[in-house]
């Protein structure tokens, strides 16, 4: 009933929907509901230590059988910069100063890690059916072993060089990141974000350029987009705004209202909280810093010096030095579970493409 159905055979799915793995948003809730539901739950563990990773997966297992998404970084750890971290500290001295912080005072370490030996021994154990990447893919000898291991491989591409690279490096399907996607773009093969394209324009040119199945994300958050999608030649489609507003998202409150009041010009790409660019809803440390600087850190290290900054304000009620992670279609979000979320945009999207729903 899906008129391309490479991704369903890929992956053994009903729906071909991603929930888009949000590191810090998103936890084995989520995965369990929307993978319980027919699409493809996933997994972010680019902030989980190895026991916190294997209880997450030891829940979803006990919850599920349906495949599930395990996702993970591939960057670079940077080396250490004390005169770029001393420059980055000072462009944000007057903010501790005006929240009454210490701005000499050492910076909490940030917890993002690539993917390693070890976490490459945690799929091995676990198997996932699915494994998927960004910034790139690991090593040679780490990819061997996670499909030595059985996992289908995704990762991200936000040019179509970037696509045909990683199929040529053993991606079983690619992920079409549009410029509207909200959290960090998965560029690896430039820097340059000013050149990045939308959707509608990315994903037939990946499609032209690769021929495993490509899946379009950014800027999707009902059937209109699914089905859009499907028409510029995708397989399936990552959606992660959208899940946002579900019960099982990991969201705060203020990022939950943030989110329910953004409108279509209300996000940004900003490199400020981590040193990569990432899309959010725009605030306080966005318009007057960045929302693009050469003041921060290298990823993921940034985010060190705005933590104390983003705990005071906090404590006052307000964001001004919160990463408020969304895409570009937040106002489409709906209040709905993640496992009716995606049975109703699968149904929607349906409809509009002409086919009978399968879940009647």
């Amino acid at each position: 009933m899906w008129p391309d159905r490479r991704l369903l055979d890929l992956l053994n799915i009903e729906i071909p929907i991603i929930q888009a793995p949000m590191a810090g948003a998103n936890g084995s809730a989520m995965v369990i509901q929307a993978s319980a539901a027919g699409g493809l739950g996933s997994l972010p563990c680019a902030m989980l230590d190895a026991a916190k990773m294997r209880a997450e997966l030891g829940v979803i297992r006990q919850q599920t059988s349906n495949p599930i998404n395990v996702n993970f970084f591939t960057h670079t750890p940077p080396e250490p910069d004390p005169a770029r971290d001393e420059t980055w500290r000072n462009r944000l001295s007057d903010y501790y100063i005006e929240l009454g912080l210490d701005p000499d005072a050492s910076a909490p370490a940030v917890n993002r890690a690539p993917f390693d030996a070890d976490m490459c021994a945690i799929v091995e154990e676990v198997r996932p059916e699915v494994i998927s990447f960004h910034f790139g893919l690991p090593e040679q000898d780490l990819l061997d072993r996670v499909k030595a291991a059985g996992c289908a491989v995704l990762s991200s591409a936000t040019t179509a060089d970037e696509a045909r690279w990683l199929e040529e490096h053993g991606c079983d399907a690619i992920i079409a990141q549009g410029y509207e996607a909200g959290g960090h773009r998965g560029m690896f093969l430039t820097e340059n974000v000013s050149t990045q394209a939308g959707t509608m324009a990315l994903v037939p040119q990946i499609v032209d350029a690769v021929s495993v199945p490509v899946i379009a994300a950014g800027g999707i958050a009902d059937g209109r987009g699914i089905a859009a999608a499907f028409a510029l030649g995708a397989s399936g489609v990552q959606i992660g705004t959208a899940y946002l507003f579900t019960p099982e998202s990991l969201v705060t409150d203020m990022h939950r209202t943030a989110l329910k009041e953004a409108k279509d010009d209300h996000t940004a790409l900003t490199n400020l909280f981590s040193g990569r660019p990432a899309r959010g809803i725009m605030n306080r440390v966005m318009r007057e810093v960045g929302p693009i600087s050469d003041a921060p850190t290298a990823f993921p290290t940034a985010g060190g010096a705005l933590a104390p900054l983003k705990a005071a304000a906090e404590a006052q009620g307000k964001s001004d030095f919160t990463s408020l992670w969304s895409g570009q279609a937040a106002r489409l979000g709906r209040e709905v579970g993640a496992a009716d979320l995606t049975r109703q945009l699968a149904d929607d999207a349906l409809s509009r493409l002409g086919a009978i729903s399968p879940t009647g």
